[in-house]
């Protein structure tokens, strides 16, 4: 029924439509989505999903509005009303207020007739044939259908502003995408005396030391000009005592990896992942901007962490 009561919401996609997607596109202040009850909850999805997407919204519970609520409302501000009756008492006591900052009023209604609808500058008409409450009385088709309104409002809007991936991850710090779009190396680097690096005749003994001081399996080697020319791990230890049995007096540059991967600061950290993905490694220096020198390192386990 849910179903059936979507599609048939399509024919009525009209000028309406293309009509309150103008009013907010060019809205100066915020959109105020209003309502009560089942369609209060509509509307607070609404504005939600209007703010993540880059038209600023806020939900305005329509009782509470009425004991001084009205007060997030602003003249530059856009009403969007929902109620599936056009009747609801707390809304309608509303409308000499919105009148009085001279607000624009989209409604979104089951019923084109109400009063609520006549008070609209735009109606989007989501009426349904019935409900899918066997009842017959709890709002279920009908604000399933204004809320598929909603989206479509916000989906839109999201189009004609341009609005991307790099804009959702602005909004959206604390998730998957925000992280990955948001978080750079430099966040997530180790530097200063957390910083794994010795010299290129530092003996090995001295170079194990430093790798088991810092725990992250790896230490840089650097020459006298401080740039990076290699690297020693715990493997090379290993691959070393096979090859050449005593190596504890050797210099670190008798057994470093030369030319090591190294990555920009500035990179995201999502592309330091698809580098150790790649090559496999865990660990990457991140050189000063360009010179050879280190001023970091960031390991795979930090990027797991992240949630990379």
């Amino acid at each position: 029924m849910e179903a059936d009561g979507l599609l048939s919401v399509i024919d009525r996609l009209d000028e309406n439509f293309v009509r309150a997607v103008e009013i907010i596109k060019h809205c100066k202040g915020k959109v105020v989505v209003a309502g009560v009850g089942k369609s209060g909850l509509i509307c607070a999805k609404i504005a939600s999903t209007l703010s993540s997407t880059g038209t600023p919204a806020l939900f305005l519970h329509s009782g509470d509005a009425l004991h001084g609520d009205l007060g997030m409302v602003m003249p530059d501000d856009v009403v969007v009303a929902v109620s599936n009756s056009g009747e609801t008492d707390e809304i309608l006591k509303l409308l000499p207020h919105f009148k009085h900052y001279g607000l624009k009023l989209i409604v979104i209604t089951g019923n084109p007739e109400s009063t609520l609808a006549k008070a609209g500058e735009v109606v989007l008409d989501v009426r349904v044939k019935e409900e899918a409450c066997p009842l017959g009385l709890a709002p279920t088709t009908s604000t399933t259908v204004a809320l598929a309104m909603g989206d479509a409002l916000a989906v839109v809007l999201l189009e004609q502003k341009g609005f991307n991936e790099a804009d959702f991850a602005m909004r959206h710090p604390g998730g998957m995408l925000g992280r990955k779009l948001l978080l750079r190396v430099e966040d997530l680097m180790y530097r200063g005396e957390r910083l794994p690096l010795v010299q290129e005749m530092t003996t090995v003994k001295d170079a194990l030391f430093e790798i088991t001081a810092k725990r992250l399996g790896v230490t840089g080697v650097v020459n006298e000009k401080q740039e990076l020319v290699g690297v020693l791990t715990d493997g090379d230890l290993r691959r070393g005592l096979e090859s050449k049995g005593q190596i504890l007096a050797l210099p670190a540059r008798d057994l470093m990896t030369r030319n090591p991967k190294t990555i920009p600061a500035e990179t995201l950290a999502s592309e330091a992942v698809a580098v150790m993905e790649k090559f496999p490694i865990t660990s990457l220096f991140v050189l000063e901007h360009g010179t050879k020198k280190p001023v970091g390192i960031v390991h795979l386990h930090d990027l797991i962490k992240a949630g990379l």
